[in-house]
């Protein structure tokens, strides 16, 4: 188990490393560092020495990717990739091109995300698994037929569509909750209840035919159908074989959305105005900050290595038969 997780951390430094070089080339191919000048300094005619002077104290002056007029190893470490995303590695994320400290910021917004994201996450996996198990129950009836239905029409719906429209319905007509906001303490949940509903009825549709899938595998399998052979009835082969023996599956997609729970929902913050880590980036993205973009792409493809392996890891409890050596 320690060699495997050894070996597994030791993958994920190329992977990281790629998707450092990926994201700086992308950022660089639209962006020159005078056009990120010109953004942060926020004026039509910008002097030139205005320019050279902001990209100076940005660290901006120096090569992309190779310094051909330095020596030694400072043909690499002089340039700006070296610079600016080497100690990504160290969890040092620096300060952005708008002079915010990026780690402080990231702190404070991760709150935010994770209310939003925890409960939406959980909800959602629990109506989508005891909807997917209902309509495996009753599989081969009208009551499959019509649920499949109503999934595939939930799915064809944007979730633009179910902002905007609980918004309008629920915030503006009913005023039940507010349209957008955020608070601290107890005060926020008045304003997480609305993003939450919207997060796990949007995700009905996909989630429980993923799981109808999953389960209508497992019960036309032998031990089921010995299950019955003994007596059990439907609903105790369902809950008490078909779901502990589907695990594996969900828990791989369980792992799509660890990630999420920290760098939040871009969409979802964005429409609702919760201050977390999507909104974050969303901003970042706009005001061509690559320092805070850069810091988000990389603290996003962190989570997901860490939760690959914290899913192989979870496949030894959920199932004793499955050894990671």
């Amino acid at each position: 188990m320690i060699n495997y997780i050894i070996r597994r951390l030791l993958y994920a430094i190329p992977i990281l490393l790629g998707v450092n070089i990926l994201t700086f080339v992308l950022f660089f191919v639209v962006n020159s560092p005078d056009d990120m000048a010109r953004m942060q300094l926020g004026q039509k005619h910008v002097t030139e020495q205005a320019i050279t002077n902001w990209k100076h104290q940005q660290g901006y002056d120096l090569p992309l990717l190779w310094n051909p007029e330095a020596t030694a190893e400072e043909k690499i470490t002089r340039t700006i990739f070296f610079q600016k995303s080497i100690g990504l590695f160290a969890l040092q994320f620096g300060v952005s091109d708008t002079g915010r400290n990026i780690g402080e910021d990231i702190r404070q917004r991760m709150w935010p995300s994770l209310a939003l994201a925890l409960p939406t996450l959980i909800f959602g996996l629990l109506i989508n698994i005891s909807l997917g198990l209902v309509v495996v129950l009753f599989r081969q009836t009208y009551l499959e037929f019509s649920g499949m239905v109503m999934c595939v029409m939930l799915m064809s719906v944007s979730s633009l569509f179910y902002i905007i429209g609980s918004q309008f319905a629920v915030g503006k007509l009913l005023k039940l909750t507010p349209i957008s906001g955020f608070d601290d303490g107890l005060a926020m949940v008045k304003f997480l209840i609305l993003p939450v509903l919207v997060g796990v009825f949007s995700g009905v549709g996909s989630g429980v035919r993923w799981y109808r899938t999953l389960f209508l595998e497992e019960v036309e399998k032998d031990y089921v159908r010995t299950a019955r052979a003994k007596g059990l009835s439907e609903m105790q082969t369902m809950f008490k074989h078909v779901l502990p023996n589907a695990m594996l599956p969900i828990l791989t997609s369980v792992v799509v959305a660890l990630p999420l729970l920290f760098m939040g929902s871009l969409i979802m913050e964005s429409f609702f105005g919760i201050p977390g880590l999507g909104s974050y980036t969303i901003d970042a993205i706009n005001g061509q900050d690559f320092a805070a973009v850069r810091a988000m792409v990389f603290l996003g493809s962190l989570l997901y290595v860490i939760g690959l392996l914290l899913t192989d890891i979870s496949y030894t409890l959920a199932d004793p038969r499955v050894r990671l050596s």
